[in-house]
């Protein structure tokens, strides 16, 4: 199924979609229902999210953004089939991220055994494939080991993410672009300052991020030949040969390919398999035996929306994507739009800067829903730990400044757009500790949680990825949010 050299133009050039796809294998139609009847009773699936927009594949799943051993007991006492842990790793640096992998799952260990269930861990990751790799995935596996539940047998790396349109065929990583399928490796996220790399080929991307540590060749790949021609039995006998954190890297085009995964993985870990998961967001829906649902409705929605009249958009994301979602939002009208200055964050401007906004801001919702945003120019430092120590600055201005606000003027919403951004305010703007994924307001890419405690209880909190959707996103799930 290797992409034909005529359907390549020139580098970065989109390839029409019909030359990656035509010719694949037939579906095998799996039904969620089997995939649930095949789980039920089986270990839970703990996806510790890297940032919050993991849970926009999925629907009624607990999510934690705290991981006291209380927290992680009432989150296994629930009954879902998964749940979520909001580590936001992805803001960390390599050893804050690593400790923080490491309490998660030494306190789910202790939760679990009090508890009396299993679990499975998956490390959710970008579909873009930016993130600590393998750094996370190594933790796990050590401290899996220490705990003496056992040394995984491989890493099963998934990173598509079906309704954003990243695709993995023949173990090369596609995103949907306007113009055609652009291999992942030469988009604007693989020039991302912290987590940046080359390769599209998931093989060659894994010997990448390793150093060398893990070759190419030594990648095994379950492939749409393996998961459609062979299906479950077949592709658990490959899963069943993982040994010594082997890497296995999997293709998949459609919900189907990844539900003939969820069974092999469970086929194979109910043999004696032990596996931990590197994934993007739609290997979650499927291991968890959902099926993808249709958008929140007005009607739906109407219960779950603060008693505000009007609702506040954060915006701290920079792709390019992001400011164009921003620009189509400007047209439809209907907001104050207010202004946080990165210079000003970054000296000693910052306090007076940051209040003066706040106050404007919590005035607006009287009268209109508000967008709160960074500045468009995009200020990174002189290398990627530097970049990173800048975006947790601005990332705390604009938490800072929603927990003044919502002090002030509790909005009827609040939408947080970027994946550091919608964490941080999660967590540190509205206190969040315990919420539940209710939903989306579009497609499978933008989620809707219902918190349950702190001072955002009872205020939707949207939680808006920056590289998902098309132009007319943001302000499409603004006018959801309004006409509930």
């Amino acid at each position: 199924m290797s992409l034909p050299l005529h359907a390549r133009t020139r580098p970065g050039a989109p390839v029409p979609e019909h030359q990656v796809l035509d010719g694949l294998p037939p579906v095998r139609v799996v039904t969620a229902e089997e995939v649930m009847t095949r789980i039920t009773g089986g270990p839970c699936l703990v996806v510790l999210d890297d940032d919050p927009t993991g849970t926009q594949t999925v629907a009624d799943v607990p999510v934690l953004t705290s991981w006291s051993v209380d927290d992680l007991r009432w989150a296994l006492r629930q009954g879902t089939a998964a749940f979520f842990v909001l580590t936001n790793t992805r803001s960390l640096s390599p050893e804050d991220a690593a400790a923080r992998n490491r309490e998660v799952v030494r306190a789910l260990q202790e939760a679990s055994a009090a508890e009396g269930t299993g679990y499975v861990l998956a490390s959710r990751g970008d579909s873009t494939l930016r993130g600590h790799f393998p750094l996370e995935t190594d933790v796990l596996a050590e401290e899996l080991a220490a705990l003496g539940v056992g040394a995984p047998d491989g890493v099963v790396l998934v990173p598509a993410y079906i309704e954003a349109g990243r695709l993995t065929v023949d173990s090369r990583h596609w995103m949907r672009t306007t113009d055609g399928l652009l291999p992942v490796g030469e988009s604007e996220f693989a020039r991302d300052a912290t987590f940046g790399y080359r390769s599209s080929s998931l093989p060659e991307w894994v010997e990448e991020k390793t150093a060398g540590r893990t070759s190419a060749d030594e990648v095994l790949r379950i492939t749409l030949d393996d998961l459609r021609g062979g299906g479950p039995a077949h592709v658990t006998r490959l899963l069943s040969s993982l040994r010594d954190r082997r890497t296995a890297v999997v293709d998949a085009v459609c919900d189907d390919d990844l539900r003939v995964l969820a069974l092999a993985l469970a086929e194979a870990e109910q043999n004696g398999a032990r596996l931990v998961y590197r994934v993007g967001p739609s290997f979650v829906r499927a291991r968890a035996g959902q099926r993808g649902r249709a958008p929140l409705t007005p009607a739906e929605l109407r219960p779950l929306r603060g008693d505000a009249p009007h609702g506040l958009v954060v915006v701290g994301s920079h792709v390019s994507l992001t400011t164009r979602q921003l620009d189509r939002l400007r047209e439809r009208g209907g907001i104050a739009e207010y202004e946080l200055d990165v210079a000003l964050l970054l000296d000693d401007r910052r306090d007076a800067h940051l209040a003066e906004v706040a106050a404007a801001a919590a005035d607006a919702l009287d009268s209109t829903d508000v967008v709160i945003r960074t500045s468009r120019t995009l200020v990174t430092g002189a290398d990627a730990d530097d970049s990173l120590a800048v975006s947790r600055r601005i990332s705390a201005a604009l938490v800072e400044t929603v927990r003044r606000v919502n002090a002030s003027r509790r909005p009827a919403f609040v939408v947080a757009k970027g994946g550091i951004t919608s964490s941080d305010i999660a967590t540190h703007g509205l206190e969040i500790r315990r919420a539940w994924a209710r939903g989306t307001l579009l497609p499978g890419i933008v989620s809707l949680w219902q918190p349950v405690d702190g001072p955002a209880a009872g205020i939707p909190y949207v939680v808006f990825a920056g590289n998902v959707g098309g132009a007319d996103a943001l302000a499409d799930a603004l006018d959801l949010l309004r006409s509930a």
